[in-house]
């Protein structure tokens, strides 16, 4: 499974720069106020590292944009908030947000029950919102969110690739530990629905919560009853627990990742016990290891190479969060503000038919579906030697 759209960012940001050359010679006055996004994140609690993750994404991409002369004058304004991983909290902050008339959009982090309690006020307010957070439920359905979009891989696709996987290694039996929150519910569900169509059985289910830090009561009970493979469906820090206890506990089996347990390119402390471990991901996780054959891939390498550079280190999900910036900052320029007041509504109508061969895949959102990320974004990944590769 590979991305197969050849769509670029670069003929994107190209056709961008030309249209807006064009507009000048109209004799409406250029808009050069600043194109304001806020940024809801995990900052602090269990939610931080990945929240932290984003916030370094989101101020790279907005310095590569506001330094490529293709937003006509205009610049980026990053403002964030720390959520502290707390549904109430992040309510609070988007509050604020929405009702800031200067603010064009916002950007929510990796906490799905933030992003599903905000729906209501930001379609109240009709203030575009693009999460990364999983969860379907934030996005969908999508008549009920006009203002709601989403990037993060949707479980459907994630599961129907891990079955796949499953099948494909004579996988008959397994054991599942899942999150406990609202992508991990659902998770569940489509998850069991692929394995039974695969004719996978599962011989158990364990539940992980974000502040655990010792799994070994859960990992027993799914060990015990004897699966081929365990498939952690968890974000990388119970994941990667989940791996080391079930080593440690002496389990030879196969390990699987979903996509919401994607971390850090290396992974440390984890490496021996996660190695020969199969995750569903998007290929720009380990785009080093791609040949860049057309200019989708280069743009996805340069990515990694300049996060890389700037941060000592990859993580995968750093690029959900630069096609977020990327696909607001495109809508705020095909919507000017009107007495530096942005239209909102405009940049609605731009992200909900927006397409693109994102730094994280094929992206295409419609009236119909909020969720942009397609399924061909997904690929599958392995560990050797301590590092997430390209399988195969």
């Amino acid at each position: 499974m590979s991305p197969i759209r050849s769509a670029t960012a670069a003929l994107t940001s190209a056709v961008l720069a030309a249209t807006l050359t064009a507009c000048q010679f109209g004799t409406e006055e250029q808009d050069t106020s600043p194109i304001i996004i806020a940024a809801d994140l995990e900052l602090s609690g269990p939610g931080a590292p990945l929240g932290k993750t984003y916030q370094r994404a989101l101020e790279l991409k907005a310095d590569q944009l506001n330094s490529s002369g293709a937003l006509n004058g205009r610049q980026i304004e990053l403002r964030v908030k720390d959520n502290r991983s707390d549904a109430s909290e992040s309510l609070r902050n988007v509050t604020d947000f929405s009702t800031d008339p200067q603010v064009s959009a916002i950007v929510m982090g990796g906490c799905n029950e933030c992003a599903i309690g905000a729906v209501e006020a930001v379609n109240g307010q009709q203030v575009p919102m693009v999460a990364l957070a999983a969860a379907e439920a934030i996005a969908s359905p999508a008549t009920e969110r006009r203002y709601v979009f989403k990037l993060a891989p949707s479980a459907p696709d994630s599961a129907a690739a891990l079955a796949v996987e499953l099948r494909r290694n004579k996988i008959d039996e397994v054991g599942v530990l899942r999150s406990d929150d609202a992508y991990g519910t659902e998770g569940l569900t489509v998850l069991e629905a692929a394995l039974d169509k695969a004719d996978i059985e599962v011989r158990g289910v364990k539940t992980v919560r974000a502040t655990d830090t010792d799994v070994s009561s859960q990992i027993t009970a799914l060990v015990e009853d004897e699966p081929e493979a365990l498939v952690l469906w968890a974000r990388a820090e119970q994941a990667g627990l989940a791996a080391v206890t079930a080593r440690e506990g002496n389990f030879e089996g196969a390990l699987y990742f979903d996509a919401s347990a994607a971390g850090e390119l290396f992974l440390g402390t984890t490496a021996q016990a996660a190695e020969n471990a199969t995750m569903v991901f998007t290929q720009t996780m380990v785009i080093d290891d791609v040949i860049a054959t057309t200019p989708a891939k280069a743009a996805r390498r340069q990515w990694f190479q300049d996060y890389t550079a700037r941060f000592g280190g990859y993580h995968g999900s750093s690029s959900f969060a630069a096609d977020a910036l990327q696909l607001i900052t495109d809508a705020a320029v095909r919507s000017p503000s009107n007495s530096g007041k942005p239209d909102r509504e405009g940049i609605r109508n731009v992200l909900e038919t927006s397409q693109m061969d994102g730094l994280s895949g094929p992206i295409r959102l419609t009236p119909d579906n909020h969720s942009g990320l397609m399924p061909q974004a997904l690929t599958t990944l392995v560990v050797r030697n301590g590092r997430w590769h390209l399988a195969g």
